[in-house]
């Protein structure tokens, strides 16, 4: 049987709304009446109603994450797990709770925007590749809902997390340089998201720098999911690349089958170098060069960043101004460029 606020004030000597300025931390409480309600607490083996201290707190402890892809590509795209799983691990350590929302195309964005804004149930909201044109945004905002963007964002006043995607894209079309290739294609991400535009930059930065060619013909537009990158890949057999830049893994695993369906050897006629570094990356033939980025830890900052904004406070102890953090990424050379 639960107990009761009652029960532990019973026990304690002491009135119900002493118990429960405890609970809620009150400051009018001396130290020997607290100690003395915290060992009730525990012997009685109570537990505040969470929506009870919600109302006294005027926090839930709850957060929503928001991911505006479809649910189909949420669960084939190993990216979106190993988030989670780092954004979950950060949640538990911190003693809240994680909410998520999905996208779909049957329900319309605004329709989800209101949802997620005006829920008032959410402490917070980390939005999760989220497009430049993205109402939910500026939704948060109109609400004045705390939250964190995954991907950089050129409003100075959003708060996020991202990786050194720049440099990352430059790592890996300088590693093809080196190996002798001159007719490098690319396969971008969705160019209305800030990381899909960072990696082409990379890209083409390098590439304008080594005074090699890069028109049109050489750049396809892709979606981060395999069979994107393998219709990417087929537009690019006709360019003749010697090798392909993928922005993302499961892109570069899709160029590999097209090459292969085109008679083609990886990497001996092809190169071709991934980003992500997902579990994936090393279960196709040949393993996959790819650009590492910290997936798990990107998911734990921005809760851990969520966290701190929303209680107001920063390692220092002071109210933190907008927190943006760049993560680096790292080259991991495998055998689909032809270098080990």
């Amino acid at each position: 049987m639960a107990r009761t606020l009652d029960e532990v004030a019973k026990h304690a000597g002491v009135s119900r709304s002493t118990v429960s300025r405890v609970i809620n931390n009150h400051p009018n409480v001396s130290a020997a009446t607290r100690a003395r309600v915290e060992a009730a607490i525990e012997k009685c083996s109570y537990r505040p109603h969470a929506v009870a201290r919600s109302l006294a707190t005027n926090r839930t402890n709850i957060l929503g994450m928001v991911v505006p892809e479809s649910v189909t590509k949420l669960f084939t795209d190993p990216y979106f797990p190993l988030m989670l799983r780092g954004a979950t691990e950060a949640c538990n350590r911190r003693g809240y709770h994680l909410i998520l929302s999905l996208f779909t195309a049957s329900v319309e964005s605004s329709v989800m925007h209101d949802r997620v804004a005006r829920s008032g149930y959410l402490d917070g909201v980390i939005a999760a590749n989220a497009s430049l044109d993205d109402k939910l945004i500026p939704s948060l905002f109109e609400e004045g809902i705390p939250f964190v963007n995954i991907g950089r964002h050129p409003d100075d006043r959003v708060n996020y997390v991202d990786v050194d995607n720049i440099g990352g894209a430059r790592m890996a079309t300088e590693h093809l340089i080196r190996l002798g290739h001159t007719r490098i294609a690319m396969i971008s991400g969705p160019l209305d998201m800030t990381p899909s535009q960072d990696r082409l930059d990379g890209f083409r930065e390098v590439m304008s720098t080594h005074r090699l060619p890069f028109s049109d013909g050489l750049i396809v537009e892709g979606d981060f999911t395999e069979a994107g990158g393998r219709a990417s890949m087929m537009r690019l057999l006709e360019e003749e690349p010697t090798a392909v830049f993928a922005a993302s893994d499961s892109m570069a695993i899709g160029a590999i089958k097209a090459i292969r369906a085109a008679d083609l050897r990886v990497p001996e006629d092809i190169a071709v170098v991934g980003f992500d570094d997902i579990p994936s990356a090393l279960t196709v033939d040949p393993e996959l060069t790819t650009v590492r980025q910290p997936i798990e830890r990107i998911g734990q900052l921005a809760v851990e960043t969520l966290i701190n904004v929303i209680e107001g406070e920063t390692t220092e102890g002071r109210r933190p101004s907008t927190q943006r953090f760049v993560l680096p990424t790292e080259l991991v050379v495998r055998g689909s460029c032809g270098s080990r």
